[in-house]
């Protein structure tokens, strides 16, 4: 399962990298500003006069996947959660031994610090 989900997750990983070039590279709706700059007509030379449907039937579709993939691994989370093996579920309970604290003899008094010296 564990594989799976590391699969899953380089899968998501691609995807939102797919996703925010394509974003980036759709032109503004004022078709100035940024969306020039950032090579707006570059998308245009490059996949045709219709780019405008292609880079958003993309998009879409990437958004799909992406919900997707995401929902899916949180789902594979929770049930790696609940039917994991033990180990690595909690954290490691640490006990650690009290040594004995030794104790004066009866009838002598217990030796007091030194008086910290002034500078």
């Amino acid at each position: 399962m564990s594989i799976f989900l590391g699969i899953l997750t380089f899968v998501l990983i691609l995807t939102s990298i797919f996703l925010i070039l394509l974003v980036l590279a759709q032109k503004a709706k004022s078709d100035g500003g940024m969306g020039a700059a950032m090579g707006g007509g570059m998308a245009e030379a490059t996949f045709g006069a219709d780019t405008g449907n292609v880079l958003s039937k993309a998009t879409i579709n990437a958004a799909i996947v992406f919900f997707v993939v995401s929902f899916v691994l949180y789902l594979g989370r929770i049930y790696e959660g609940k039917h994991s093996s033990g180990s690595g579920a909690a954290l490691p309970t640490i006990s650690v031994p009290v040594a004995p604290v030794a104790k004066a003899p009866v009838g002598v008094a217990a030796p007091t610090p030194a008086p910290a010296a002034k500078p």
